[in-house]
């Protein structure tokens, strides 16, 4: 009787138990909804997308007849909307993208060409042709950041994770102020920067450093970028300024070459043992680097020498003013003709061993009224200070970045 009450009980556990399992998971039809990806101002769900890069040996009319598109469609884009997009410059490792249409034919509608990261070209052959340029959608965000020099400033940026142009952009924002190659450990930075972010979430690197801190041996140096908001070409202004509105941009560039060291210092009492330690002025600042490093003028002016002569080697001469001219001597090759007008950082040459000399490097001189005099000691005026009128604008926009600044910590 037990075995008989057993085994129904365990029989309306089991009916139960499958009712249960029946009820939890009804029998439906599923819709599953497939996302609607745009790019480039299209719905890519509508086409066959191919995705690839330009190759070598590749030619934009290859490309689409081997896609279904008529030579007469090629020959009209190539001929008349040249202005717009120029067929002969697509270039060996750039992206490209074709939407063909989804039935048998998979023919190409619309051709897409990424000249960089953030513009394209597009060709549209549906209907009646047309040819635009666009860009992706960019946002930029606000960014802080800070680090202490271990041992160069390249070096504590990537231990912060920072981006190698950061490197390049303070290099070029203290380059009137700071010798790079003679960076301390301990030596310090803050920065207020923005970053590119393309179609939202893609990284486009670093946009621009909108406020720095450099804190060398000691010395605090701030920087603000400013653009004034004047319409007149003649009167707008951009750059970076300190604290107090002072330009720092100096007339001329502490240095040459850029992340070099100095290997021989400007000393007029100079005595080497290979000449006997007799008196072997030495009227120049050598900073020492790898051939072919680029070497820059490190001012405005003309070029009054372009020739390779004796010792001296390849060498090039800028007259500044009245007042100033610098020589950069035993260059590999040399990039400017006399009479040509250069700007500060323009490459005149680059780095090499010609005329006398025992390594690889530019021998630095520079003239103060005809006379040689070492640039280090010799106060080398700054640029023009930021126009009184337009400095309650600049302390305006300074205020909200110095009090960023000043609250990030090291």
């Amino acid at each position: 009787m037990k075995k008989l009450i057993l085994a129904a009980l365990t029989l309306s556990l089991l009916t139960t138990a499958c009712d249960n399992t029946k009820d939890d998971f009804p029998e439906t039809n599923t819709v599953v909804e497939v996302p609607t990806i745009e790019q480039y101002g299209y719905n890519l769900n509508e086409y066959n997308v191919v995705r690839d890069t330009i190759r070598k040996g590749d030619t934009f009319g290859d490309i689409l007849f081997a896609n279904g598109v008529s030579q007469d469609k090629i020959m009209e884009v190539a001929t008349k909307f040249r202005d717009s997009f120029d067929v002969r410059k697509i270039g060996i490792g750039k992206p490209y993208v074709l939407l063909n249409s989804k039935d048998s034919l998979n023919k190409t509608q619309v051709f897409i060409y990424e000249t960089n990261k953030v513009d394209f070209a597009v060709v549209d052959f549906r209907d009646t042709l047309s040819i635009y340029n666009s860009q992706k959608p960019v946002r930029y965000e606000e960014r802080e950041a800070s680090g202490v020099i271990t041992s160069s400033l390249s070096a504590t940026m990537e231990e912060q994770n920072l981006s190698p142009y950061m490197t390049d952009e303070l290099a070029n924002i203290y380059a009137w102020t700071i010798n790079f190659f003679k960076l301390q450990p301990g030596d310090r930075f803050k920065v207020v920067y923005t970053e590119k972010f393309i179609e939202d979430t893609i990284p486009g690197g670093l946009q621009e450093i909108k406020a720095a801190y450099f804190e060398h041996h000691g010395k605090p140096l701030y920087a603000f970028k400013f653009s004034s908001d004047s319409t007149d070409s003649s009167e707008k202004i951009s750059g970076y300024y300190d604290e107090v509105a002072n330009n720092l941009k100096r007339a001329f560039l502490k240095s040459p070459v850029k992340f070099s060291r100095i290997s021989s210092r400007y000393n007029l009492k100079r005595r080497i043992k290979y000449y006997g330690f007799k008196l072997r002025p030495h009227r120049g600042t050598d900073f020492a680097a790898a051939i072919g490093t680029p070497i820059l003028a490190t001012a405005d002016g003309v070029v009054t020498k372009s020739e390779r002569r004796g010792g001296n080697g390849n060498y090039v001469k800028i007259r500044h003013n009245s007042t100033y001219e610098t020589q950069y001597l035993h260059m590999k090759a040399r990039n400017v003709k006399v009479g040509e007008y250069v700007n500060q950082g323009d490459v005149i040459g680059w780095i090499g061993m010609t005329g006398n000399t025992s390594g690889p490097h530019v021998c630095y001189r520079f003239w103060k009224n005809g006379k040689e005099v070492d640039p280090f000691k010799d106060d080398t005026p700054f640029s023009k200070p930021l126009p009184v009128e337009m400095q309650d604008q600049y302390f305006a926009t300074l205020t909200p970045l110095k009090e960023k600044l000043d609250c990030i910590v090291f």
